[in-house]
C-alpha cells in the first residue's frame, strides 16, 4: 500500500506544480485551493509512505515523479521545449527512480 501512496503523492505533487502555473495565469481563489489542496495530499501521502519504505529511495522516487511530471505538464499545457535531449533526461530520471524502486 506504501507504494501505491507514493505514486499517488507524486502524481499530486505533479498537480501542485500544475496548479502553480495555473494560479500564476489566473489568481483565483479555486485555483489557490487546489494548490494547496495538491500539495498537502502530497506530503500527506509521502508522510504515510515513509512509514514503511526507506527515507532516500521513498523520496528520491516522490521527487523524480514530481520533477519528470513537472517537465511534461510543462511540454504538453505550457508550451515548452519538446527538445529531444529534454526527453531524455526525463526518461533518465524515471529510471533512476524505477531502478531503486526495484532494489529497495
Amino acid at each position: 500500500m506504501a507504494w501505491v501512496t507514493l505514486v499517488i503523492a507524486g502524481l499530486c505533487e505533479m498537480t501542485g506544480v500544475y496548479m502553480i502555473s495555473k494560479y500564476n495565469d489566473v489568481k483565483s481563489i479555486k485555483n489557490l485551493v487546489l494548490l494547496i489542496l495538491a500539495f498537502s495530499l502530497s506530503f500527506a501521502g509521502l508522510a504515510y509512505a515513509m512509514e514503511s519504505l526507506p527515507m532516500g529511495t521513498a523520496y528520491a522516487i516522490w521527487t523524480g515523479i514530481g520533477a519528470a511530471g513537472g517537465a511534461l505538464l510543462g511540454m504538453l499545457y505550457f508550451n515548452e521545449s519538446k527538445d529531444w535531449r529534454r526527453i531524455v533526461c526525463i526518461v533518465l530520471v524515471l529510471g533512476a527512480a524505477i531502478s531503486l524502486k526495484l532494489l529497495s
